[in-house]
């Protein structure tokens, strides 16, 4: 019978992570990828009979390659912290692994929870990252600090599942703040080499809000539509910002004094 790694990255997560572990309790080995948490987060990890390995953050496609490295078994599942396997799909993942004519990685949906509400448009459902369920050597991630994309080494098609997994991707306020000030950050060091100014931060950041609120239909999910549209005008536009800053150094440097006149 093949059998599956599950590996999940991780930093300072310990409201979220017992939760991922206990998710993945059907595998036959969980690997908690986790870049030196100072809440505890392995301690609980180590407790739920994961496997602990430390790895130092240069970026999410890093992490992730080193994550697989880290997998013992024929197939890997691919969770972040703040995802569920429910039931329904691990017994699909068992499905797919135990079938002779499967592919070798496949797309998975994701259900999104936010403002306490399952989000049903604003981009957010049917959700996708890269392909979760895959063959170990069969896909590997490239080296972009967020956002990551990935490399297949295969000849056959990213195949579908069909039952999602769920996402808690903020408990309050403050961690939608706190993740795009952070992806912020890191998305800047991807598009710092391009020709850009605040008007073309502005006029991305605007076509962000409006692509989730109007295009993907976001609207219909009230307020909470709202908010994500409008965190991703905020993430877009800092984005932008913070490359500039990195081309020309900080926006408001302390002028340099050569003398000073105390005359009225």
């Amino acid at each position: 019978m093949p059998l599956v790694s599950v590996y999940i990255i991780a930093f300072n997560e310990a409201e979220k992570v017992r939760a991922t572990i206990e998710s993945a309790s059907w595998a036959d080995e969980i690997i908690v990828v986790d870049s030196h948490s100072t809440d505890g987060t392995q301690d609980i990890a180590t407790a739920l009979g994961a496997r602990v390995v430390q790895v130092e953050f240069k970026g999410f496609g890093d992490l992730r390659n080193h994550a697989i490295a880290a997998c013992s078994h024929e197939w890997i599942f691919s969770l972040d912290a703040d995802e569920r396997c429910t039931p329904e799909a691990a017994a699909e993942i068992r499905a797919v692994m135990n079938n002779p004519d499967a592919l070798d990685a496949y797309w998975m949906p994701r259900r999104n929870f936010f403002m306490g509400k399952w989000i049903k448009h604003s981009g957010w459902y049917p959700n996708y990252r890269q392909p979760q369920l895959f063959r170990k050597g069969k896909m590997r991630y490239d080296q972009k600090p967020v956002h990551e994309g990935y490399e297949l080494s295969s000849d056959k098609p990213v195949g579908q599942l069909t039952q999602p997994i769920w996402q808690f991707p903020f408990k309050n306020m403050a961690e939608v703040m706190h993740k795009s000030n952070r992806y912020s950050s890191l998305g800047a060091e991807k598009i710092k080499h391009k020709q850009i100014s605040m008007w073309s931060a502005l006029l991305h950041a605007k076509w962000a809000f409006w692509k989730h609120y109007l295009f993907k239909l976001g609207f219909l999910d009230g307020w909470a539509g709202f908010v994500i549209a409008l965190g991703n005008f905020e993430g877009t536009f800092y984005r932008y910002a913070k490359a500039i800053e990195l081309q020309k150094g900080a926006l408001w440097k302390e002028p340099q004094v050569k003398g000073s006149d105390t005359r009225g």
